[in-house]
């Protein structure tokens, strides 16, 4: 008796392949990490977006306190450029000076704006305390008049700022009346 063995040939990868197939799995890799780093960059500047949110609205109500209390005149709640108390262009954001209205010519910019964040031991107030400055913030003010109402103006804040790689800005619009 005789038995044949048939000798099938032995299957697999080549070298080439395998390179190959590193070579694509190496770039998937990599540009998976450059996602990564662009979702990490995208999630510190929602902390920087939402502080800009917060310095607009403090402006905007700065400006609306300073006429309630009646702090300043009409007149004078506009752009210097129109005879106005708010200063003109990008400003640094700064303690308010002694009128305790931001955006004026009376800034104590020695004192640059900060934010305080809970230090280690988690409680705001405590001699551990983080000082965050807002040094890549600036404030720009512009104060339009209305032409068919004298009695009102369109305040417009932009804070612009660099967040990570990225130069952003936040812009709030709105209206003021002469009357409280």
């Amino acid at each position: 008796m005789s038995s044949k063995v048939q000798r099938k040939s032995e299957a697999g990868f080549t070298l080439m392949e395998t390179m190959i197939a590193v070579l694509i799995l190496a770039v998937g890799v990599l540009a998976l990490g450059a996602i990564l780093g662009d979702g990490l960059a995208y999630m510190g500047m929602a902390q920087d977006e939402y502080i800009a949110e917060q310095k607009a609205a403090e402006t905007i109500e700065s400006i609306y306190t300073a006429r309630d209390v009646s702090q300043t005149s009409w007149v004078n709640i506009n752009n210097a450029s129109s005879g106005g108390i708010f200063i003109d262009g990008p400003t640094q954001l700064c303690d308010p000076g002694p009128d305790g209205i931001v955006g004026t010519a009376d800034d104590d910019c020695t004192k640059p704006d900060v934010i305080w964040s809970p230090g280690p031991d988690g409680l705001l107030g405590t001699a551990d305390d983080v000082k965050i400055p807002l040094s890549s913030f600036t404030r720009t003010i512009l104060i339009n008049a209305i032409p068919s109402r004298p009695d009102m103006r369109e305040i417009t804040i932009t804070i612009a700022y660099q967040a990570a790689k990225f130069k952003r800005s936040y812009v709030l619009v709105t209206n003021i009346s002469q009357y409280s």
